[in-house]
């Protein structure tokens, strides 16, 4: 396997444990809530504060890996969250829970960016889409890991041992700090001191007005890419059984289907990246989600709701498997880590809240208004995508992060 595959296979295996690690949180709420004698509030909690953890993790860790290097920190990373993710197992009280989840999220949030890193500098410009889409996949692996892992344990060994599954990693972080090379591309910039002495600067971020609008322009792109997620996936299967009477059965099919179409729209987006370029195709999936999702409100009959989940799955979600393209493509080398978890675990702290305002309006309105409000979120994220400038910084905004260090 030649260093391109393994940065790949690192990656999605990564995503893989760190999509199962999260989602064992939400197989294991009921029983976590029955035993600590918690509402259901104190119960989302759980979720808020991993979302925490993920924000500062991706930042402190971007900063390290752009500042001692990508490989290393990403096993530091997976052996923080699958200890944290193990510690849950042993918690005797809701405080220990947060506590440990917390610890589970700074590792996980650190986890994504380096990946995306490693796998933007290893593959050429014109193959990175469907590189990053192979990568973004992964998470759905790690749901559909979670759920057979849940089946299988639960009944037998209880919330508790789910989660001492969480040390399986410890092993892969092992194989990755053996198997894998450094990036040769980060290994290339420790030679230039005025690059290495810059690395992983959090303010670089900010460091010029163009700099600053990108990466406020990207960070509203990921959090409404997580804020659509998170309110699709949430709340749509409840929506669908109060508006059309589906059963619990029927709107657990709707999931199986509106998951499928979003890996065919994850690797979709990919090839679309490589063929279009990355404003075109982000342009296509944004405006085709917005008008999907408000659509779908109208769907009725079985076969329509399946059929549209897939289709509003497939583009609403399949951009997801761009964002470590994208981001890579705006900032070098020296920030690059830092720039990619600090910008998508904002986004994934900030639209985790998206589920609080939908199912405030489902509550005072109905499902309609509700869709109106994720399509509104799609418009948004075209007009911060359209802003982007193309291309990585010029060269005399790079002297500004030199002189802003």
């Amino acid at each position: 396997m030649d260093y391109r595959k393994k940065t790949v296979v690192a990656s999605v295996a990564g995503l893989t444990l760190e999509g199962m690690d999260i989602m064992f949180i939400s197989f294991a709420m009921s029983m976590i809530i029955s035993e600590f004698h918690i509402d259901m509030a104190a119960g989302g909690l759980i979720s808020s504060i991993t979302n925490i953890g993920m924000l500062a993790g991706g930042v402190i860790f971007g900063i390290l890996a752009d500042k001692f290097g990508r490989v290393k920190i990403f096993t530091y990373t997976i052996l923080l969250f699958a200890i944290g993710t193990a510690l849950t197992g042993l918690a005797q009280n809701i405080e220990q829970v947060y506590l440990f989840r917390f610890i589970s999220g700074l590792g996980a949030g650190g986890e994504y960016g380096i990946g995306m890193a490693l796998v933007a500098e290893a593959w050429p410009k014109n193959k990175q889409g469907r590189a990053s889409s192979y990568v973004s996949v992964g998470a759905q692996y790690g749901v559909i890991l979670a759920a057979v892992l849940s089946a299988m344990i639960l009944p037998s060994w209880g919330w508790r041992g789910l989660f001492f599954v969480g040390l399986a990693p410890v092993i892969f972080a092992f194989i990755v700090r053996k198997k894998l090379d450094e990036s040769p591309v980060w290994l290339a910039s420790q030679k230039n001191k005025q690059v290495a002495q810059k690395q992983g600067k959090l303010k670089q971020l900010f460091a010029t007005p163009r700099i600053t609008l990108t990466t406020f322009a990207l960070a509203i792109m990921a959090t409404v890419q997580i804020a659509g997620y998170n309110g699709l996936m949430i709340w749509l299967p409840s929506m669908l059984q109060q508006s059309q009477g589906l059963s619990v059965s029927s709107s657990a099919l709707w999931t199986i289907s509106t998951a499928a179409g979003m890996i065919a729209g994850m690797l979709t987006f990919g090839q679309f990246i490589d063929r279009f370029g990355m404003k075109r195709s982000y342009g296509i999936f944004l405006v085709a989600s917005a008008v999907a999702v408000f659509l779908y409100s109208y769907a009725s009959g079985s076969a329509g709701l399946l059929i549209g989940g897939a289709i509003v799955g497939f583009f609403s979600n399949g951009m997801f498997a761009g964002y470590g393209a994208l981001i890579s493509k705006y900032y070098s080398v020296e920030i690059r880590s830092t720039a990619t978890n600090t910008i998508f675990n904002f986004g994934r702290a900030l639209g985790g809240l998206s589920p609080i305002l939908v199912g405030y309006i489902l509550q005072n309105a109905n499902v309609t208004v509700a869709m109106g409000y994720l399509a509104l979120l799609y418009c948004i994220s075209l007009i911060a995508m359209v802003s982007l400038q193309k291309g990585k910084f010029k060269q005399e905004e790079m002297s500004h992060l030199t002189k802003a260090v």
